[in-house]
This record gives structure tokens, C-alpha cells and sequence, in this order.
């Protein structure tokens, strides 16, 4: 079963433990270490930041960047890994503190739009053709301190030129409501998708869904998995889970609620995901209080949470479905699913 899917995760996944409240509490890993436990935990792609691909990626020359990204993909090669996508992270400069595509100031659009470019170059290289687009500060905590229609007028310029850039490359928009915005721009599946349908190359765009950011929204990670899958714009998936409305947290997969995390892998399955070749990636973080030795044990559990649902909707009675359906007995169905998850014969 694990031969049908490929899992993914970033090195930010292993990481010293701070949160806004407090300082580290675990000791950094270096990327080498990290990306030596990959095949340990059972995974193949490695998602990448441009400035983890190429550290201090702003002091370098552009060919400098493709040198630096040509190692990287060498230290992949020996590690028998591959790169997911490659997304500039642009919320951490200062010259994008107030939006990169979305800002006021053009000089610091024009500073995005070439950053971008860079990660294209690294993309490249580290022989992905996937962009990835978590547009973080793109929005506002004051509304009235932009004009929101010129602010969508930038960032599909900005996606337009990309686009043009390099015309192999694949974009996925990784819709957010809110953090660290007050209000983002393109906060939902829906509004990423009808944006994408703007830009001057539709067929190269679509989303990359993140199971924390849908449930800040207030939806349900399956039914916008399924409305990308139906439409053939699901590029990546980023599982984890959220324990209410609150701080997007990158809790381990199902830990939450198992309920939605069966649904989730469910649509997968319907969708045929597995076929495409995409990355299930898991965007999920150690507990703070966990201790070093133990703290890569959230990436195996979500993993071996995934593979075991994959397992229990594949063994799911059909034909009890369907004669439940038939009935409209949805009371039945329920019982009988949360009968399957207890480990119990969903037999009525």
C-alpha cells in the first residue's frame, strides 16, 4: 500500500520547538541530518523554500543561485531523495512585511516578482517543475490600507509574468484566510481557482490544499479536495490537523479529528490521487514539550495514520454503502463507518 503513495515533508517539519511565546527548546538539526531521516520515516520528496534550497539566497548573483541548487540536487541524488516544489518565501524580508506582490510600494513588488524568479531558477535545477504560492502577507490588517482592486491587478501580474518566465513551471496557490494577516487575499480553494482561471496560462495553475488552513476557514478539507480533484487542479496536498479556530496549529494528521482525516484520504481515493504521481505532503510540527531524541515521531505517525485510513477505505463494505444509500439510512452509514474506524465489523 505504501507503493501507491508518495509522502513529502519540509525541513521546517523538524524544527527547535519555538512558538511565539518563548524561545527554542530543542537544539537546532542541520539540513544534512534532516535530510538523512527522510528514508528512515519512509519518505521520498523533500519540499523545499528557495532559501532552504540556497541559504542567504539575497547576497548571491543569479548564477550563483543555479550553482548552489545544483549541489543541493546532488545532496538529493545521494540521499535518493527528490524535490516536491520549490516556494519563495517572501513574509520574512522586509521589503515584504506589507504584501510582496500585493505592496504599495512597487519597488518592493519588483522585488517579489524577482525573487520569484529566483525560485523558478532553483525549481530548475533541483529538477521540479512545481511553484508553490503561499501568498502569507498578501492581504491586509487594514483594509483601507490598500486598494483591494489594484491589489488583485498586482498579484495576477505577478502570476502572469511567472508564468511567462518559464514555461514548464507549474504554480499551486496555497489559500489561507488569516495569519500572519489579519485578512488574506485568495483565502479559499474557491477564490485561488477562479483566480486561476484569470491568469494567462489556466492549465499551469491550481492549489495546493492544507488541512489546517481549509478548517480556519470554516470548511471541510475533503469537500475543497474534491471540488480541486473534480476540476483537475489538486497539485500537492498538505496534511495535518487543527484543533478548532484558532492559530493554524500543524497538528498530526487525524489527531484532531480521525473522522475528517478518513474523509480526506476518502476523496483522495475517489480522486484517484495516488495515480497522479503528486506528493501527499505533511505539513506538520512536534509538539513543543517533546523531547529531541523523540522529535521527528510526528512525521512516522501521520504517515502511518494516512497509510491505515487509505486501509479502511479500501476495505469498506461497498455494498453495505450502497444498500445504505439506497435505503437512506444515513443513520445506518454512520454507525457502520464509526464501527470500521473502532476496528468493529461495520456489519449492521
Amino acid at each position: 500500500m505504501s507503493q501507491d503513495y508518495r509522502f513529502s515533508f519540509g525541513p521546517w517539519n523538524v524544527h527547535e520547538g519555538a512558538d511565539p511565546f518563548g524561545p527554542p527548546v530543542r537544539p537546532s538539526v542541520s539540513l544534512g541530518e534532516k535530510l538523512r531521516l527522510y528514508k528512515t520515516l519512509g519518505f521520498d520528496g523533500v519540499q523545499f523554500h528557495d532559501d532552504d534550497a540556497v541559504p542567504e539566497l539575497e547576497e548571491l548573483t543569479p548564477g550563483e543561485i543555479v550553482k548552489r541548487a545544483r549541489e543541493m540536487r546532488r545532496l538529493l541524488h545521494d540521499e535518493g531523495l527528490v524535490a516536491e516544489f520549490v516556494a519563495p518565501r517572501l513574509w520574512e524580508d522586509s521589503r515584504g512585511i506589507d504584501g510582496g506582490y500585493t505592496a504599495n510600494d512597487p519597488g518592493c513588488r519588483q522585488w517579489a516578482l524577482e525573487r520569484s524568479k529566483r525560485a523558478i531558477d532553483i525549481a530548475r535545477e533541483l529538477g521540479t517543475e512545481l511553484l508553490v504560492l503561499w501568498l502569507a502577507r498578501e492581504g491586509t490588517y487594514i483594509r483601507e490600507s490598500k486598494n483591494p482592486l489594484e491589489a488583485f491587478r498586482h498579484l495576477l501580474d505577478a502570476v502572469n509574468k511567472l508564468l511567462e518566465y518559464d514555461p514548464k513551471i507549474v504554480i499551486a496557490i496555497e489559500p489561507k484566510p488569516n495569519e500572519p494577516m489579519d485578512q488574506a487575499y485568495l483565502p479559499t480553494v474557491g477564490h485561488a481557482l477562479a483566480f486561476a482561471s484569470q491568469t494567462v496560462d489556466p492549465a499551469r495553475v491550481g492549489v495546493l490544499i492544507e488541512t489546517a488552513h481549509v478548517i480556519l476557514a470554516g470548511l471541510d478539507p475533503s469537500d475543497e479536495m474534491a471540488f480541486a480533484l473534480s476540476m483537475g487542479k489538486l497539485l500537492s496536498v498538505h496534511l495535518n490537523d487543527q484543533n478548532g479556530l484558532k492559530f493554524d496549529e500543524d497538528k498530526s494528521f487525524g489527531s484532531a479529528n480521525l473522522r475528517a482525516a478518513f474523509n480526506q484520504v476518502r476523496v483522495l481515493e475517489l480522486g484517484g490521487y495516488a495515480a497522479t504521481g503528486r506528493f501527499v505532503g505533511l505539513d506538520v510540527k512536534a509538539m513543543r514539550t517533546q523531547k529531541p531524541e523523540v522529535a521527528m515521531r510526528h512525521l512516522a505517525n501521520s504517515r502511518e495514520v494516512f497509510l491505515r485510513l487509505v486501509e479502511k477505505v479500501r476495505t469498506f463494505p461497498r455494498d453495505l454503502e450502497a444498500q445504505c444509500i439506497a435505503n437512506r439510512d444515513y443513520e445506518a452509514l454512520e454507525i457502520a463507518i464509526l464501527r470500521h474506524l473502532m476496528g468493529l465489523s461495520p456489519a449492521l
